[in-house]
């Protein structure tokens, strides 16, 4: 093997017998606190915030050296989007006439519904939720979620409230995804 590998046969052997440098049993220990870090932050944070992270969990290191560490141990941040667009207002769909005409005092249930889509940021992405509420008395009447907003969740979410209210001839149901007022018949 040593010849293969061109190295003499005593300096093999005195780096098989050698202890482990000081500088790799730190690098070895920080390899642990930086992925523990990493982790601990949402793998969220660059080099110098993980070094700031570090220093206030006790560990004493450079910037340079976490910057080095974290690419011997291939980690990246994950980026973390700021805003997600959920309308689309230029659209060529028909648009329904807006029967509630922003008049939200009602006074009986069942006689108003209206319906939006919100997202929620997750560690696996965004998700979706279509949400049914009464006027009369904010009650969500009904739901949906998915992980894809697609013109089918407000409508899983409206038969959802349908099933489980049963509702009167004449309710209207008001949803600002893609104008949509409907009174049912």
């Amino acid at each position: 093997m040593c010849r293969a590998f061109d190295v003499s046969e005593s300096g093999f052997h005195a780096q098989r017998t050698r202890p482990v440098c000081k500088r790799k049993q730190e690098n070895t220990r920080l390899e642990i606190e930086i992925l523990a870090a990493h982790q601990r932050t949402r793998e969220t944070y660059n080099a110098e915030r993980l070094h700031y992270d570090l220093a206030d969990h006790g560990v004493q290191t450079t910037p340079y050296r976490v910057r080095t560490l974290r690419k011997k141990l291939n980690l990246r941040c994950k980026q973390k989007l700021k805003f997600k667009a959920t309308t689309d207002s230029k659209h060529h769909l028909p648009v329904a006439p807006n029967i509630l005409n922003r008049e939200f005092a009602v006074n009986a249930p069942d006689k108003v519904w209206v319906s939006d889509i919100t997202y929620i940021p997750t560690d696996e992405g965004w998700l979706y939720l279509a949400g049914v509420k009464d006027l009369f008395n904010g009650e969500l009447v009904g739901y949906a979620m998915n992980e894809r907003m697609t013109r089918s969740l407000v409508i899983q979410a409206l038969f959802r409230a349908t099933a489980k209210k049963h509702p009167d001839k004449g309710l209207i149901a008001h949803s600002d995804s893609k104008n949509t007022c409907t009174r049912f018949q």
